[in-house]
């Protein structure tokens, strides 16, 4: 690699009004790099890409590329001196072939050319061919797979012979055996001595193909280093898994002589035509706190979507042992399952109380009384809030006040989608208190997703691990502990992934 960055960003900052989305970051990449930019989501990953395309403009910072100043120019002046995007949504050209796709990027920018060179037709059948589209060269978007759909970006960005590639979530949405045909297309990128800068939440994919990783969190630097040592920085453990692993296991035979009260069957969602879940299988016993592990995007809420009848999916759910499938999802919620969802979903410019009132609006009035009197019992702070809109609290407050919203509808089993997520550890230790207290005073059975492992081991009676959109391990607490510990966030070689207890993909030490 030369000495000399060929993309050299210094000091870049990027304000939403008072957000503050990038701050201060900074980083080289040179000829023949790879750089892994990781960090969960709303860190700030994406903002960057889009601030050294010129999608988006920055309020601070330098941006060059061989040592020119590009912070500020309009994406086609950047796309034009060099620099290529691969974006993880794809939004083609309908009427055009695959192969006219890739023509179109070859030809040239200039009104006074219109007319495409003869080896044009000819370089776009090399290009084709060797992102793996050789076979499906003549055929429309609209009936391509979406791995393929992904292929046609990429050779969409080869095509411009960019000095600079900027690849957006690579691995999102492909199986197992697409991720390792995508990871030796960006090493191609590397061996032809362009510089790469690979966004994406998965730390074990990136990390296994990164030469470098930066790690990023609500837009401000982490830490830097090789994939090992960004990994073992206690800082980024810590925002990815919440820190130290504790567990407060049940005495065991509890659960499993208790009536599976959830039995999801070898189910799979597609979004569009991208695989969000692929067979996955789980149960949930009566009562039973069960916890499903897995960094963002590995396809949680997508799960917790198709039990709640959101989202429409091929297997089989039943709950309460009868089958679900085409019943809306108010009137699953009906019948039991409730979920609280990642985003919360309160109504801002209602008051505390007039959200929970819609949760049991259908309690008789005594009920309602004696279900609010538990909740604020529960989450004190809720109650001397009552009068208080729901967005003029902290965020804790917001989450608190979303799950009693949910325990307000009397769940059988309540789904909780990432309550963790961006609270302050104060507010965490007042959630975890509250979930030992559901989980010893009451007969409801959790669901809870979590990337936070420290927050979805204490109180689970059972773990389920969930990467690239299948379920690779199951097993207590004290086990994955043991097994995976360490592993949950360690690098997987994407050319050769190990087979865990329940699946692959997942490296296990025990």
């Amino acid at each position: 690699m030369s000495d000399s960055p060929r993309l050299a960003v210094r000091g870049l900052t990027k304000r939403f009004g008072g957000l503050v989305a990038v701050k201060d970051i900074g980083f080289d990449i040179r000829p023949g790099e790879i750089l892994g930019l990781i960090g969960p989501n709303g860190s700030g990953k994406s903002t960057v890409m889009k601030l050294i395309m010129g999608i988006e403009r920055p309020n601070a910072g330098s941006v060059k590329i061989d040592g020119v100043e590009m912070a500020g120019w309009a994406p086609h002046r950047i796309a034009r001196a060099g620099v290529g995007i691969v974006f993880q949504h794809s939004r083609p050209l309908h009427r055009q072939t695959v192969l006219e796709h890739i023509k179109l990027a070859l030809l040239p920018d200039s009104l006074m050319k219109l007319a495409a060179d003869p080896h044009v037709n000819r370089r776009a059948r090399e290009i084709a061919e060797r992102v793996g589209l050789g076979a499906v060269m003549q055929r429309h978007p609209a009936t391509l797979p979406f791995a393929d759909l992904r292929r046609m970006e990429m050779a969409k960005a080869i095509a411009r012979d960019p000095k600079v590639v900027l690849v957006d979530e690579p691995f999102a949405g492909l199986t197992a055996a697409e991720s390792v045909a995508f990871s030796e297309l960006i090493r191609g990128f590397r061996a032809e001595g362009r510089a790469v800068l690979l966004v994406d939440h998965n730390v074990k994919s990136l990390a296994a193909l990164a030469d470098r990783v930066l790690a990023m969190y609500l837009g401000e630097h982490v830490a830097e280093g090789t994939a090992d040592e960004v990994m073992r920085n206690e800082t980024v453990r810590r925002v990815y898994l919440g820190g130290k692993i504790e567990t407060r296991e049940r005495p065991p035979g509890d659960m499993s002589a208790r009536p599976r009260v959830l039995q999801v069957d070898d189910v799979g969602v597609l979004y569009g035509k991208a695989r969000a879940l692929d067979g996955v299988s789980l149960h949930v016993h009566e009562g039973e706190f069960v916890s499903v592990v897995g960094l963002n995007g590995a396809g949680k809420t997508t799960l917790f979507n198709a039990i709640s009848g959101l989202v429409p999916y091929q297997g089989t759910i039943r709950f309460g042992g009868q089958d679900r499938k085409g019943m809306s999802g108010a009137a699953i919620a009906r019948a039991g399952v409730v979920q609280c969802p990642e985003t919360r979903e309160l109504f801002g410019d209602m008051t505390v109380r007039e959200n929970l009132d819609l949760g049991g609006y259908h309690l008789a009035d005594a009920v309602r009384a004696e279900q609010l009197a538990w909740l604020f019992e529960l989450f004190p702070i809720l109650g001397s809030r009552q009068g208080q809109t729901a967005r003029t609290l902290s965020g804790g407050e917001q989450q608190m006040l979303a799950i009693a919203r949910a325990l307000m509808m009397q769940p059988k089993l309540l789904i909780l989608d990432e309550p963790t997520l961006g609270l302050a550890p104060v507010i965490l230790e007042q959630l975890s208190r509250a979930m030992e207290k559901l989980q010893k005073t009451t007969p409801i059975t959790v669901l809870l997703g979590e990337q936070n492992v420290t927050f979805a081991l204490p109180h689970a009676d059972r773990v389920y691990v969930l990467e690239h959109a299948r379920i690779v391990w199951e097993g207590t607490p004290s086990r994955f502990e043991r097994e995976m510990g360490r592993g949950f966030l360690e690098a997987v070689p994407a050319e050769a992934p190990q087979m865990g207890a329940c699946g692959a993909g997942v490296k296990i030490s025990g």
